[in-house]
């Protein structure tokens, strides 16, 4: 299975696409937030020239835990990527992803401005590498008993 992670925005839409192997997030050029449609079009021709079958999508919540216009706007577009690729989408919390992408850019030597176009797909990188992690950790687990 071969997965990729959306982070989804009104300006930007974040991606991230895992390797071959499935060990590692590397972030995309993002996607124009403001045409969600052309948005669908395009990941859904991702998934067939890369073979992904798995898409994570962003589930935003208030910093109280709470579900907010964002996650309802992540929900439905799930659904329509769902319908529109024909792959597996599940919304996976996306709880401080953006603040691990800001800081982990910031280690790299860029500043806010040098940023900003990249923070997107980094964010969405950080979700898909964590997700690829917990599935590496859960397999290792089930081998070694």
């Amino acid at each position: 299975m071969r997965a990729a992670a959306v982070d989804l925005g009104r300006v930007r839409v974040g991606l991230a696409v895992a390797d071959d192997l499935g060990y590692m997030a590397h972030p995309r050029a993002f996607l124009d937030g403001r045409q969600p449609r052309r948005v669908l079009v395009e990941l859904s021709k991702l998934a067939k020239s890369e073979g992904i079958t798995h898409f994570l999508v962003g589930l935003p919540r208030s910093l109280k835990g709470r579900e907010t216009a964002g996650t309802k706007r992540a929900r439905a577009f799930a659904d329509q990527l769902r319908e529109r690729s024909g792959c597996t989408v599940e919304l996976v919390d996306e709880w401080l992803t953006t603040v691990e992408a800001t800081a982990r850019l910031r280690d790299g030597g860029l500043d806010a401005r040098q940023s900003r176009s990249r923070v997107d797909s980094a964010s969405a990188a950080v979700l898909l590498q964590s997700w690829l992690d917990a599935r590496r950790s859960s397999a290792d687990g089930e081998t070694s008993t």
